[in-house]
């Protein structure tokens, strides 16, 4: 799928785009809404924002740190084999240490990424700063024919590039557990 994005000034002009687009087709797991007028966007029913742990680089940075511990782990066994301490003191508390600094790793990983904004809306922060809300919508095939014809109606919206977005399948999954929720509310 590919992600496009929008900005503009018009909360309500977003939400009539966002209706159009799911009468017109696309699921609300395709369209969200970034902005810093948070009471705004919940006031909109038809808006879908960005939720809080994808606003931040929190998944990203996570894996960063993981793949830190991946390499920190394994060294810490090492260190202990070549030192001769595992014989001494057996393997249990380098095994432990080695958990240990791979969660240890992942968290602080996980720490610095819910500080950062997430690296795809850091070109948006100009925009959002000055009031502007970031429309996205992820797309394939026929459908961006459908968010062309839909964005033309809509003179506000300002296009502003577009980028790899989700993955068609997580899309559907998502899609289909909110099918699945709804009769459980």
């Amino acid at each position: 799928m590919k992600r496009h994005y929008f900005v503009s000034d018009d909360l309500d002009d977003l939400e009539h785009v966002e209706e159009e687009l799911e009468r017109d087709g696309l699921v609300s797991p395709q369209i969200h809404v970034l902005s810093r007028d948070d009471a705004g966007v919940a006031q909109r029913p038809h808006l879908h924002e960005v939720e809080a742990v994808i606003r931040s680089d929190l998944v990203r940075s996570m894996k960063r740190g993981a793949i830190a511990g991946i390499i920190g782990a394994p060294s810490v066994l090492l260190l202990a084999y070549f030192l001769g301490l595992a014989e001494e003191y057996t393997w249990t508390p380098f095994i432990f240490l080695s958990i240990v600094v791979l969660s240890f790793s992942t968290w602080e990983g996980g720490l610095f990424g819910i500080q950062v904004p997430h690296y795809q809306f850091k070109q948006f922060e100009q925009d959002l700063a000055g009031g502007k809300h970031i429309f996205f919508v992820d797309v394939e095939g026929k459908q961006k024919e459908i968010l062309d014809r839909v964005v033309s109606n809509h003179p506000r919206l300002a296009y502003n590039g577009q980028a790899k977005g989700s993955v068609g399948w997580f899309v559907k999954a998502h899609q289909a557990f909110r099918h699945v929720k709804k009769p459980l509310a």
